[in-house]
């Protein structure tokens, strides 16, 4: 057999391997290129059958009505009477899901009428993209955090700082845009991932300049150095002082509640006063303020009432010997009474730790159950820019105008939104009032958030809005197919986005 050399056949020759047709998608200024079957970068849109097309649900919300003690959804055939002589839509097209229309100078994805309690209404649906935006956290705790204006990091990038805190809470705010596009890629990246998944509920753990490690999730108990944190304090020390003092009088010749901002003490403050409580000679360290009321007797921590202190004598300076008697009985308790001992002075005035009777461990447990419990609050700010304005009317600042005349409400995910003073829309919304996981991303990085612009139809027309683009209701409902949500939502979930006599329009 002779010796052969197989040569491949030349190169025009060869059967060609067809590559999967790309399409462009424009729904986000990165302008991916996205192949059959594949999601873009954001995992929104995706290429399905050479048609860009949005892979989240579309969530319609059902209006549903209490009655007889039973939630009845009245979006059906022979749905009960509720007593109104014009039934009211019962739908309501969320922008969750709806897409966007980025550049905005197309209309908005779903401009939509209908009518209500005889008044034509119209609701413009949109995602809006977000670089200038953040969140607002509301930290339910007296433990010390980190000192005022510290970073606040997420894997270790920078994402936001501790902001002044509030009463029986601690504020951090992150995101924006310098931490989102004006440091590094991956400062941008994390803050993203950071705000969306905050946004969507679920839990993420943060990291405090010279503080504490907190996992935070909106609507659970912060877990503050590994510990779940149980109850926000009643109220300051001197605000406990005056709440519970004519349950501590009787039992007790003293009552010091520590807490980090304002320390109580109940024989000179103006409740014992009232209650005749007479003078024990106690001597507290820190900045006395009005009677009764001390500044900064000891350092933050996370100790007694959020102090840097374990050891609640440590803040008493002595008893005058002048005005105290052997025998005298004094509680120390925190703001929250996770924290408590009482003592009886010797008779060298020194206070004694001594088995708390059964009046006084219940006048602590009266404190604990008046705390509410500890919880993490996640508020979404952001502010509607001109080119998603651009996606309701031809004429943005017009809108801006209407919103600030209120004769266009705003919502959010069909939500109820706090809009800010001053110019342009600005807006927050508390992310448990909305659906879950309302939120998306684009890898510019920017957040992608609903917002709806409810209107009379008439209101609409005025401001130059996309008359062409309005379709019917009932025209809309089933457009998402088996991509489409339907959520419930009772009527005790707040005011339903289309409701124009609540909202002061009429015909």
């Amino acid at each position: 057999m002779s010796d052969m050399t197989l040569t491949p056949p030349p190169v025009a020759d060869r059967p060609r391997r067809e590559k999967p047709e790309k399409i462009r998608c424009d729904a986000c200024p990165v302008l991916c290129f996205i192949a059959e079957g594949r999601a873009g970068a954001c995992d929104r849109y995706a290429n399905v059958e050479g048609v860009l097309t949005r892979v989240d649900p579309l969530v319609i919300l059902n209006r549903t009505v209490q009655a007889g003690g039973e939630v009845v959804s009245f979006l059906e055939d022979g749905r009960e009477w509720e007593g109104d002589l014009v039934q009211a839509p019962a739908r309501f097209v969320t922008a969750v899901g709806a897409g966007t229309t980025y550049p905005d100078y197309k209309p908005a994805p779903f401009i939509v009428s209908s009518e209500m309690d005889g008044v034509d209404m119209v609701t413009v649906v949109t995602e809006g993209i977000y670089s200038y935006c953040g969140v607002k956290l509301k930290i339910d705790t007296d433990r010390h955090l980190g000192h005022e204006t510290a970073t606040v990091r997420y894997k270790g990038e920078a994402v936001g700082h501790v902001t002044t805190g509030e009463y029986g809470s601690q504020m951090m705010s992150l995101g924006g845009v310098h931490h989102l596009t004006g440091g590094s890629k991956k400062e941008g990246r994390a803050t993203c991932e950071a705000l969306l998944n905050l946004c969507n509920r679920q839990a993420v753990e943060l990291q405090i300049d010279d503080g504490v490690t907190i996992v935070v999730e909106a609507g659970k108990a912060p877990v503050i150095d590994d510990v779940r944190e149980e109850r926000m304090r009643v109220g300051c020390g001197s605000a406990a002082i005056g709440m519970f003092a004519k349950q501590w009088f009787e039992h007790l010749d003293e009552v010091v509640v520590v807490d980090d901002h304002i320390t109580g003490v109940l024989s000179e403050h103006q409740a014992g006063k009232l209650l005749d409580v007479p003078p024990t000679g106690i001597r507290i360290k820190g900045h006395k303020s009005t009677p009764g009321r001390y500044f900064r007797v000891a350092e933050p921590g996370q100790g007694w009432g959020g102090t840097n202190i374990t050891d609640p004598l440590s803040i008493i300076d002595r008893f005058d010997p002048k005005v105290a008697k052997p025998g005298m009985k004094m509680l120390m308790v925190s703001t929250t009474g996770d924290h408590a001992a009482y003592f009886v002075l010797d008779g060298d005035l020194q206070p004694v730790r001594t088995d708390m009777p059964e009046p006084v461990a219940a006048s602590v447990a009266r404190v604990q159950e008046n705390c509410e419990p500890a919880l993490c609050s996640v508020v979404f700010i952001g502010g509607a820019g001109g080119s998603l304005r651009a996606g309701v009317t031809e004429n943005p600042v017009k809108l801006t105008r209407s919103v600030r005349d209120t004769l266009t409400h705003v919502t959010a995910g069909g939500a109820e939104v706090y809009i800010w003073p001053g110019g342009g829309i600005t807006y927050m919304v508390d992310v448990l009032a909305m659906p879950e996981n309302s939120f998306g991303y684009v890898p510019t990085p920017a957040l992608v958030a609903p917002i709806e612009f409810t209107m009379r139809l008439a209101d609409y027309a005025a401001l130059g809005g996309h008359m062409g683009s309005v379709r019917r209701l009932e025209d809309v409902l089933g457009i998402g197919g088996d991509g489409e949500r339907q959520l419930s939502r009772g009527t005790d979930a707040g005011r339903w986005p289309v409701m124009p006599h609540r909202f002061g329009w009429s015909r």
